[in-house]
């Protein structure tokens, strides 16, 4: 169990100025993981899908920041409930919670904590949507993100964080949500792909990123938002969260060269951008939950492994046919579950009391037993959000107007012009070129998100047909949804 400084429930007087702005500063610097995750999703995706993944991703942050104002962060982390599963209602509204310092953050005031906690809520369920990617429709997702962050994200926040949740009564050890955020939001987004079922086209079409300038971008979002994610965790301006942000930052560096490698052998000897993001994400996930317990040279463990496991869990939604869109389960789900593991190996005393937490350590401390807790943390974990995501899946699809999935037509013009009526790339071409000097679109770039027909110039003869004006341009764009 991890073990804070005692304090009296009403005292301000330890309430410390740098503490606060740097949990102001965190804040916002996770908010902006929101568009991050949006444009890495985005990139990854077909054109015809892109902006409603960006807009899912931000609109999920609003209805899950109005859930944690109503009960979300009572449920989630209230200091004055006795029960092991699920907290109390007693800061519902946010009432009563003001200046008062919570257990957890003992000099910042109440108000700051939950702020900074929400961010982390409102980020969970937009990396579980990326499961369901390209067939999802939007108005039952939003409803679908205030449900299950209630009654997925929630419990387990309090079971890892609460001081009387049983995972933390228990003793794991989790530092900035492997298992409430990672683990939870990677198994929600496998129930999502299994209960949706697969794209039109999964299987005998390849999805390509459409966009690897939006992966890169919301990459470096993400990246520089998760100093926050993990710095702020301290919640404190100190040694311990200059440290979380210093592993961090290795271990995401680790994680992406590994990965890079891999492919680079694997396929065909060329370098990737995507690759090098992904095995990134894969780094920051991983070290998410031991960053306040690590040296950094244990980061360099934790990139190099979660760079190699997740590169070959991305593989597995082709060997078992499930269609988990845009991998969040590979680097998510098996991430968050890695670097919970090597948490219990890695995890040292002496880091965490660089702001006076008390722990026992994993086994590089000589307890042999910690690994035994982050397994049973991460199984606990992983199970519930799969089995209860899709319970509400399923519940969703019998409610009329709430089934999940977009119809036909929908699909195959894409969720932009579909659910919001909007596109994110004018497709055009200038005037007609002359005969010779143009050429169409093979099916490969095709598939890579640009419409068939576009003529290019300086090209070879081509005999087949061209688009010469705007309206079939982007009569192919929206239809074909390419």
């Amino acid at each position: 169990m991890v073990t804070l400084l005692a304090r009296s429930d009403n005292d301000t007087s330890q309430i410390n100025s740098g503490d606060t702005a740097w949990i102001l500063v965190s804040s916002a610097l996770v908010f902006i993981m929101a568009p991050g995750v949006g444009y890495f999703y985005s990139g990854m995706a077909r054109s015809k899908n892109a902006v409603s993944l960006v807009f899912l991703c931000m609109i999920a942050m609003a209805i899950v920041s109005i859930q944690w104002m109503i009960w979300g962060y009572s449920l989630a982390l209230s200091d004055t409930s006795n029960n092991a599963f699920i907290g109390d209602l007693n800061y519902g509204l946010l009432l009563y919670v003001g200046d008062k310092p919570h257990v957890n953050a003992p000099t910042i005031p109440g108000d700051v904590y939950a702020l900074f906690q929400c961010m982390f809520a409102a980020l969970t369920p937009a990396l579980a949507l990326g499961g369901a990617a390209e067939r999802i429709r939007i108005l039952p997702a939003v409803l679908f993100c205030f449900v299950w962050t209630t009654i997925v994200y929630d419990p387990i926040a309090y079971w890892s964080w609460a001081p009387k949740g049983w995972m933390n009564v228990m003793g794991s050890l989790d530092y900035a949500g492997g298992t409430p955020v990672h683990i939870a939001s990677g198994f929600g987004a496998l129930a999502f792909s299994l209960v949706l079922g697969k794209r039109q086209g999964f299987g005998s079409e390849k999805f390509a990123p459409h966009n690897y300038l939006n992966i890169i971008l919301g990459t470096s979002l993400l990246w520089f938002g998760w100093f926050g994610f993990n710095g702020g965790s301290a919640v404190a301006s100190n040694g311990r969260a200059g440290l979380a942000a210093t592993v961090t930052h290795i271990a995401a560096c680790m994680g992406g060269l590994s990965w890079s490698f891999i492919a680079y052998f694997r396929h065909g000897k060329k370098f990737s951008s995507f690759h090098f993001c992904s095995g990134a994400i894969s780094g920051l996930v991983a070290i998410t939950p031991a960053s306040g317990f690590v040296r950094p040279w244990s980061a360099l463990v934790f990139g190099l492994i979660s760079g190699i496991a997740c590169h070959f869990a991305v593989d597995f939604k082709e060997k078992f046919g499930f269609d988990d869109a845009l991998d969040v389960f590979a680097v998510h789900g098996v991430g968050g579950v890695v670097g919970n593991l090597l948490t219990g190996i890695f995890a040292s005393k002496e880091v965490a009391a660089l702001n006076g937490v008390i722990i026992k350590g994993g086994w590089i401390d000589r307890n042999w037993v910690q690994f035994g807790y982050q397994l049973a943390a991460s199984c606990s974990g992983a199970a519930w959000s799969f089995v209860i995501t899709g319970i509400i899946l399923i519940i969703f699809n019998f409610i009329p107007g709430l089934h999940l999935r977009i119809h036909e037509e929908g699909e195959i013009s894409g969720t932009d012009m579909a659910e919001m009526g909007e596109h994110g790339y004018k497709f055009a071409t200038m005037e007609p070129l002359p005969v010779g000097r143009e050429r169409t679109l093979s099916a490969e770039e095709n598939g890579r998100g640009v419409p068939h027909g576009t003529v290019f110039a300086n090209s070879p003869p081509s005999n087949k047909s061209t688009v010469t004006n705007t309206e079939s341009s982007e009569k192919h764009a929206d239809i074909r949804g390419l």
